[in-house]
């Protein structure tokens, strides 16, 4: 029986340089010890660890005061800005206000960890996280389905923050044909180059739009007809007893808590993935893909 649709409204590490050299040299192993720091075998400890990132993770931050500001100032694809707690002087506060003014997130961490983040080590107290691909607006992504005379076939994703899930969502979406996937700016995830790299290249084909407010995007969607459907254990109904036919958006919740609370609420009816074994849970990617393949079969009728 298909469920009814219900009109809603629309200590720094151990000192590599005093005894420990020393005693390097007494049992012959100096040589061994700086060609595993060569490799990187042999990190400090603590706030002053430097991680190593791939050529393709370091590709997406962009370092230092002026590339940052004329990589905004170029429209380039930002995920989010980093600044050093403090930093306030100068061409930094051009560039937040800058970067706010084009509704770009900033958020200040500790020095220490922009000092672990950065390739170049020159990082000037500020770092971007670009993106690894543009982002469309919602209309964009409304138009697509128009455009293939189809009814759009939309995913929301509310606070997803594993490169992983976003990613197997992105090859789920591709392969089911989706129209797009729409993310909010804070507390989730962006298009980040392990967000690509987990897309299998899917990222290249399906729109993702980044939105400041999941709510007022849900009403929008509404007022263009598409009906909004998430997915919770507290679902009445499970989801291949619902009907999931026409315009629709799927909303997946985060890993741990799952939909948020508005967002719960502004859904137009909620389904279920019924549960036999012992575990209470699928994680998003994988609970994301069963509805969506359901979505799909409908649709095929």
């Amino acid at each position: 029986m298909a469920v009814g649709r219900k009109p809603g409204s629309r200590k720094a590490g151990e000192d590599r340089t005093g005894k420990k050299r020393a005693e390097n040299r007494k049992s012959g192993d100096i040589k061994s010890e700086s060609k595993k720091r060569r490799k990187g075998m042999d990190k400090p400890a603590g706030d002053v660890y430097r991680e190593e990132f791939s050529p393709e993770e370091a590709a997406e931050r962009i370092e230092g005061r002026n590339p940052v500001m004329e990589a905004i100032k170029a429209d380039r694809p930002i995920n989010k800005i980093l600044v050093a707690k403090g930093e306030r002087e100068g061409s930094i506060r051009y560039i937040i206000a800058l970067a706010r003014d084009k509704g770009i997130v900033v958020q200040e961490v500790e020095r220490s960890k922009l000092d672990a983040m950065s390739v170049t080590h020159a990082h000037q107290g500020i770092i971007a996280l670009a993106a690894a691909k543009e982002y469309v607006d919602v209309d964009y992504i409304l138009e697509s389905a128009a455009s293939a005379g189809e009814p759009p076939f939309i995913l929301i994703l509310d606070e997803i923050t594993d490169p992983n899930n976003f990613g197997s969502i992105l090859r789920t979406a591709d392969a089911v044909g989706a129209h797009g996937v729409i993310i909010p700016k804070r507390r989730a995830i962006g298009l980040t180059a392990a967000v690509s790299k987990a897309s299998a290249g899917a990222v290249e084909y399906v729109p993702v739009a980044r939105v400041t407010n999941l709510g007022q995007t849900i009403d929008y969607l509404k007022k263009n007809n598409v009906w909004v459907v998430g997915t919770d254990m507290t679902g009445e109904v499970s989801f291949y007893d619902s009907d999931l036919k026409g315009p629709i958006a799927l909303v997946i919740g985060s890993e741990g808590e799952g939909m948020g609370k508005l967002i719960k609420e502004k859904c137009d009816f909620i389904v279920n993935i019924p549960m036999k074994g012992h575990v209470s849970s699928l994680n998003a990617g994988v609970a994301g893909a069963i509805v969506m393949y359901e979505i799909l079969k409908q649709r095929s009728r």
